[in-house]
Order: C-alpha cells, then sequence, then structure tokens
C-alpha cells in the first residue's frame, strides 16, 4: 500500500508543463495551478506581448515560467514549440491542450474558411502536440499527461440563440478524440483525460455575455453561478498528477451542473 501522503500526490516538483493558450482566461489559470503545486510552465500562444504579460503574473507568484509565441493550427510552428520546450525546459511530463477558438455564425451562413480555421485550431492542434509531445517525451519515458480541453458545447446542442456549429462539432470531436487517445496510449503509462468547461468569463465569450446577461445564463445552473478564476484548478492537478494516475479516458464536466439538466 502506497505511504504517499495526499499532498504529496499533488506535487508537480521537477516536472514540465506545455500549456498551449495559455497567455490569459483558462489556459492562465490551469498555468497557475500546475506551477504552484511545482511544475515549471511552457506558455505558447500567439502574441508574444501577452505571453510576456502572463509570464509576469506568474513569475510574481513565484512561478517559473517562460514562453514561446506560435500559432497552435500551423503544423510546423506546433512542432517547434515542442521541440523548444524540450531544448529549454527538459522532457515534457504534462501537455494542456488549450489553444480554441470560436466563430458565431448561423449554420445556413456559415463560411467554410471559417469552419476551417476553428477546426485546424480546435482539433487539428491537439492531434499534432499530443503526437508530437508523445513521440518524442510520453512514449520514450513510459509516462505522461494530455489534458485536452473540450467544452460543455461538445456534450449536447447549444440555446437557440447561440451560433456556433464548428465550435459545437470541434468539441465534440475532442471528447472521443480524448477517449481514443487514452485507449490507445494506456499501454505507454499515458493518461488523457478531458475537462469540458462551462460558461467562464472570458474574451471568448464576451460577446454571448454581453447578449444574455451573466446573470441570466447563471440562473440556469444548478449551482446559480459561472466558473471563476479557480474552478478549473482543482480539475487539472487532478489530471496532471499522481493523485489521477487511475484515470484515463474521462471527460470532467466544469460547468456548476449545467450538462446534468435534461437537453443540457
Amino acid at each position: 500500500m502506497s505511504n504517499q501522503s495526499v499532498l504529496n500526490l499533488f506535487d508537480l516538483k521537477g516536472q514540465v508543463a506545455l500549456v498551449t493558450g495559455g497567455s490569459r482566461g483558462l489556459g492562465l489559470q490551469m498555468a497557475e495551478a500546475l506551477g504552484e503545486a511545482g511544475a515549471r510552465i511552457m506558455l505558447s500562444s500567439r502574441k508574444a506581448a501577452d505571453l510576456e504579460e502572463a509570464v509576469a503574473h506568474l513569475a510574481a507568484r513565484g512561478i517559473e515560467a517562460q514562453w514561446i509565441a506560435a500559432d497552435a493550427a500551423d503544423e510546423a510552428q506546433a512542432r517547434a514549440v515542442v521541440a523548444q520546450t524540450v531544448e529549454r525546459l527538459g522532457p515534457i511530463d504534462i501537455l494542456v491542450n488549450n489553444a480554441g477558438a470560436s466563430w458565431g455564425t448561423p449554420a445556413e451562413d456559415h463560411p467554410i474558411e471559417a469552419w476551417d480555421k476553428v477546426m485546424d485550431l480546435n482539433i487539428r492542434s491537439l492531434f499534432v502536440f499530443a503526437q508530437e509531445v508523445a513521440r518524442t517525451c510520453m512514449i520514450p519515458r513510459r509516462s505522461g499527461r494530455i489534458i485536452n480541453i473540450a467544452s460543455i458545447a461538445g456534450l449536447g446542442g447549444n440555446p437557440s440563440m447561440m451560433k456556433t456549429i464548428a465550435y459545437n462539432t470541434s468539441k465534440g470531436a475532442a471528447v472521443n478524440f480524448t477517449r481514443a487517445l487514452a485507449a490507445e496510449w494506456g499501454e505507454y503509462g499515458i493518461n488523457v483525460n478531458a475537462l469540458a468547461p462551462g460558461f467562464f468569463p472570458s474574451k471568448m465569450t464576451k460577446g454571448l455575455l454581453a447578449a444574455v446577461g451573466a446573470e441570466n445564463l447563471a440562473a440556469h445552473a444548478p449551482l446559480r453561478r459561472l466558473g471563476d478564476d479557480e474552478d478549473l484548478k482543482g480539475a487539472v492537478l487532478l489530471f496532471a498528477s499522481q493523485a489521477g494516475k487511475h484515470i484515463t479516458g474521462q471527460i470532467l464536466a466544469v460547468d456548476g451542473g449545467v450538462s446534468c439538466l435534461v437537453g443540457g
């Protein structure tokens, strides 16, 4: 029987975590959690200025972090991020596949170019990053944690006022991508799980919150609240740490109970 304390199970000291889309919002929140648990952090997103601000934010909390500006939807850039992370910090133990985008247009008018943009970032990049990290770090070492960020939008339909067909489809793909990859890579000691956040105030949800109202959205959740700046921290740490070593292929909704309602 293990003699590790509960707190030791969540300890990430000596580990390296790569967080895509990590310069703000949910990505930065998860980077904070992993860093506070002892991991060294590499953040990646498109804008250098945002990344510099994020690293300063983490440094003020005593977290060691670096950054690489790159477009996660570009295969060559994504693979280069992995190589540079390994070169600068060492082998990657934890990958948080968080980079994503949305597009609000009625399905009948949705531009195919916008569909491709959402799909390339929200699902294709998950595969590219996971493949590269697994091949270079996790499969050779027979260990690793991959955490994909899905959404409750990938678990069902939307309220009628939300016109995000590509986003929902991509997040549904992320759910089954997680399950399939967990089944395939379990033999290598790689745990693959997904978080499915509900409504969190962020740049991506700003328009929806303005149109519908935060109080109105919160009123439809069993807990009568939206997500805040701490609500993903425990979940991502569980999936990233030894505390979650026997959990793989799972989708955890962090949504105040919205997904347990009939019809979502």
